[in-house]
């Protein structure tokens, strides 16, 4: 699991500047926190499955990963933004985390909310996301 990815018991404000996503939150009642790490790393993992077709880059390794929420019931709720607003490929991607999402076991269902604050830049790229893409 990336270390800008943190179990917290509140959501933390989105965007960092590494990419990636800015938090993962559980709420106070949740499954062990060993349980919800698991959880944690299965979902980035599913995530990371997901591309923008115009970027050789995943989702996450992009910075479009704002927040990822694990309830009690383990559904879970993912705040995402694309690289631009005007993006044809919107509903496309985000129904692509979702789908990737409720394939995994133990997930009751996902939410994919496509956010546009704080926007994208590049800044947000993973170093991972930057090398494959020859920005360094």
């Amino acid at each position: 699991m990336r270390d800008d990815v943190a179990d917290t018991s509140i959501p933390a404000a989105p965007a960092v500047p590494d990419g990636g996503a800015s938090a993962v939150a559980a709420s106070k009642d949740a499954a062990p926190s060993e349980d919800v790490a698991r959880l944690t790393d299965e979902i980035v993992t599913a995530i990371k499955t997901v591309y923008d077709p115009e970027i050789p880059a995943d989702v996450y390794e992009l910075g479009l990963i704002y927040k990822i929420d694990i309830a009690d019931d383990r559904a879970v709720a993912i705040d995402m933004t694309l690289t631009a607003q005007g993006c044809p490929e919107h509903v496309n991607i985000s129904m692509q985390v979702k789908s990737r999402l409720e394939q995994l076991p133990g997930i009751r269902n996902a939410a994919v909310n496509v956010v546009w604050t704080p926007p994208w830049t590049p800044e947000r790229l993973s170093p991972d996301a930057k090398k494959q893409l020859g920005i360094e």
